[in-house]
Parts: C-alpha cells; sequence; structure tokens
C-alpha cells in the first residue's frame, strides 16, 4: 500500500514535471521568434551560411582530406557546425536561466532544474524541425541505408547528454559567479576551435591531439561525420565513445547542480 501511493506520488510529480517544461519550452519558443519571419529555421540557415564561408576559404585547400571533393567537405563543414551552434546556443541559453527566473523561484516552489532543462529541450525542437530532416536526407543519399539514417539519432542524443551536463553545471555555476558569462564566451570559443570543424582532424600534430581529446564534442562529431558521409555502415565504436563522453559530462553536472542546489535561494 505505501509503495503504491509512492509509485502514484512519484508519478504526479513527473506528469507535472512534463506540464510545466512544456510551458516553458513553448514560452521560450514564442518569446524567442516572435515576428521572426523563419521562426525555428535560423538554426538551419545560420550553418549553412557559414559552411557557404568556410567552404569558399578553406574548400580548396582541405578538399584532399575529403576524396578531392568540394562537396563532401560543404557536408563535413555542415555536421561539424550544426552540433557545435546547439552546443553554444544551448548551454548558453541555459547558463542564465536559474538567474533569469529568480523571482519566479522566491515566489513559487518550482523544480530548479526544470530552467536549464527547458531550454536545451528548446534547442532539441528547433533541431529536430529544421536540421535533422537535412541530415536525414543527406545520410540517405550519401548512404542509400536506413539503417545509417536511424543512426543518427547516436549522436544527437549524445550531444544532448553533453549540452543537458554542461547547461546544469552552468547554470549553478552563474548563482555563485555573476561574471561567468564573459569567461563562458572564451570556453565555447576554444571548444569552437579545438573542435574539427572547419578543418580535418587528421592535420592536427600528434603532440596536439591527447589536449583535443579532451573536447567532448570532437567524438560526436567524428560520429556524426562517419554516419552521414562515409557511406559505411554505422562505427559503433565511434558511438560508444560519443554516448560515453555525454554520460559523464552529464552525471557530473548533475552532481554539481545537486550539491549546490539548496544554496541558490540565499543568492537568488
Amino acid at each position: 500500500m505505501i509503495l503504491s501511493l509512492k509509485d502514484n506520488l512519484n508519478w504526479l510529480r513527473a506528469r507535472r514535471y512534463w506540464e510545466l517544461l512544456h510551458v516553458l519550452v513553448s514560452r521560450n519558443l514564442k518569446v524567442r521568434y516572435r515576428g521572426s519571419f523563419l521562426g525555428v529555421y535560423w538554426s538551419l540557415l545560420n550553418p549553412l551560411i557559414m559552411t557557404g564561408l568556410y567552404t569558399a576559404i578553406f574548400g580548396a585547400t582541405f578538399a584532399s582530406y575529403y576524396g578531392n571533393s568540394i562537396l563532401n567537405y560543404v557536408l563535413a563543414a555542415f555536421t561539424g557546425l550544426v552540433v557545435i551552434n546547439f552546443f553554444s546556443a544551448s548551454t548558453s541559453q541555459a547558463l542564465s536561466s536559474v538567474v533569469g527566473n529568480g523571482s519566479l523561484l522566491n515566489k513559487i516552489r518550482l523544480p530548479v532544474s526544470i530552467f536549464p532543462v527547458s531550454m536545451i529541450a528548446a534547442n532539441i525542437f528547433q533541431f529536430a524541425i529544421g536540421v535533422l530532416p537535412l541530415l536525414a536526407v543527406m545520410t540517405f543519399v550519401n548512404s542509400k541505408s536506413l539503417a545509417n539514417v536511424l543512426a543518427l539519432v547516436f549522436p544527437f542524443v549524445a550531444l544532448v547528454l553533453v549540452s543537458t551536463g554542461v547547461g546544469f553545471l552552468v547554470s549553478a555555476l552563474y548563482v555563485f559567479f555573476r561574471d561567468l558569462p564573459y569567461f563562458y564566451e572564451l570556453v565555447t570559443f576554444v571548444i569552437w576551435i579545438s573542435s574539427p570543424v572547419f578543418y580535418p582532424a587528421a592535420i592536427v600534430p600528434p603532440q596536439v591531439k591527447p589536449f583535443l581529446s579532451l573536447n567532448p564534442l570532437s567524438p560526436i562529431i567524428e560520429s556524426l561525420r562517419q554516419i552521414t558521409l562515409s557511406g559505411n555502415l554505422p562505427d559503433l565504436s565511434l558511438i560508444w565513445g560519443a554516448l560515453l563522453s555525454g554520460i559523464i559530462i552529464l552525471t557530473l553536472g548533475w552532481t554539481c547542480f545537486q550539491l549546490w542546489r539548496h544554496q541558490f535561494m540565499d543568492l537568488l
């Protein structure tokens, strides 16, 4: 009887959490794109424009690393950019989510974790509507395999795990350190420049590769490119490496958030 009551309470909490998450995601998207012509498709237009710019500057130089094909370089740059853009946008928005809703938390008792999660969820929706269909078409054209198209979910899940973990961490840290956004801009730049986005990983000197391997986005980008561009079946070792990095970072971020959240209300 006691277990049944606990189960009902847990189910009610989960239902309330998801209903609140839906409301916050809808609010975020409406505010973000109010009056916008393209709406969520800006998340697709930005990497397309940047891909064109990178191709114009670096395409001829790095095409030899992609089978002497400019088109392959275009696709490789695009896959890297969509990963970086998702991570940068979702974690930067999550960073200020707890502090930005401090007045609401002081009036209503809410689960604090809902705010960074809602920012990540809003970007998941954008990605699923704008970028993912194009990636699916690219993958099917290159591989002629539905298995590869379905395998796209694995690097995307890894990307969500990494972004959520970092989102929890930075949103908690921002409660204590209000200068964090300025420092985090530098962090995202370092992550971007150390990710094989506009350059192939093969050109990185061997003595530098151990440092770049610490970048949690690199295995995600490499896995996504292998699935999308190679035409071969998905590489399970790359997928596992991407998922493992996501699980580790999510665990770290969630643990820090839970340890520090009891101090939030004194500082909001």
